[in-house]
């Protein structure tokens, strides 16, 4: 159940059109992000309604937005695409990688395989996986060292105590 401040922020944001940019900026603020179901971190879906959607976004008034904006994110260099909560497709913001490489034995390797959309020649679109750590750059798995365990879970906070 959604918070009166989370609710006030969704309106606000309604106010305005989003923008990739501001869809990035969301996506950097929350640090974790799910593309359009619900669960324990806010979802970019709602974010674009400016309000909880009920049944799938694809449906709602501003489904072809929501759309757009889920592939800006998607191809940002900044945003890891996996699946780490609830196996729903989940954006990580690079500033939350060192934590999440650190803790991919809690969090589930398969869970961080970076997912990156390809068109077919057929005109298909396919979801494509790139398994966890072929994806992870080197200077985020220095930083990942450095990393103790106690640290990367205060990183990532209240997120990853909704875990199992």
């Amino acid at each position: 159940m959604r918070n009166d401040t989370e609710v006030y922020q969704l309106r606000r944001l309604v106010a305005r059109r989003m923008t990739p940019r501001g869809a990035l900026a969301f996506v950097r603020r929350h640090g974790i992000v799910l593309e359009g179901a619900r669960g324990p971190v806010p979802n970019l879906a709602e974010a674009v309604a400016g309000a909880p959607i009920r049944g799938s976004w694809w449906g709602h008034a501003k489904g072809k937005q929501i759309f757009w904006l889920t592939r800006a994110v998607r191809d940002a260099p900044d945003v890891l695409v996996c699946r780490l909560v609830g196996g729903k497709v989940t954006y990580v913001h690079r500033r939350l990688w060192p934590a999440i490489v650190r803790l991919a034995r809690v969090l589930g390797r398969p869970n961080l395989a970076a997912l990156r959309e390809v068109h077919t020649r057929g005109g298909r679109h396919e979801l494509r996986a790139k398994l966890f750590p072929r994806w992870v750059p080197p200077a985020v798995q220095r930083q990942a060292r450095r990393l103790s365990e106690a640290d990367a879970k205060r990183l990532l906070g209240r997120m990853v105590r909704q875990w199992p």
